[in-house]
């Protein structure tokens, strides 16, 4: 039996006309000067989208906390309570104590399970919720 190929040789020819005239709306409206003016526009306005930008990815990141007369939560160890000889495994948390008294915009007065009361009223940034 004899062997037969076949081979198939396709040539395309590639045209590329000379003058093109298609134009976009983008491009039969383009001004230099006009470009020119709102560019500069842009630039002014350039910090203020900047700061606006981050004022609200800071405020998507952050999560209020908001607690209620009962509420067990942690508290901060803060530098004054922290135990100097535990070195840095030392927890970062200690607790749980129990909101007793809302003491203003985002402050609260604790006291500890056997219902001794803290001296002073804690930040909400130093305490954290437990869920139990």
């Amino acid at each position: 039996m004899g062997e037969t190929s076949f081979s198939l040789t396709y040539e395309a020819e590639v045209v590329i006309p000379a003058e093109v005239n298609l134009c976009s709306a983008q491009v039969a409206g383009f001004a230099p000067n006009e470009n020119k003016k709102l560019m500069e526009k842009q630039l002014n306005l350039l910090e203020k989208h900047r700061e606006t930008a981050t004022i609200r990815r800071y405020n998507r990141e952050m999560r209020k906390r908001e607690f209620v007369a009962g509420d067990l939560v942690l508290r901060k160890v803060v530098g004054n309570t922290r135990d100097t000889n535990a070195g840095k495994l030392a927890p970062s948390w200690e607790g749980p104590y129990r909101v007793t008294i809302i003491a203003g915009a985002e402050a609260y007065y604790l006291e500890d399970l056997e219902e001794r009361p803290l001296r002073q009223p804690w930040n909400v940034h130093n305490l954290k919720k437990i869920y139990h």
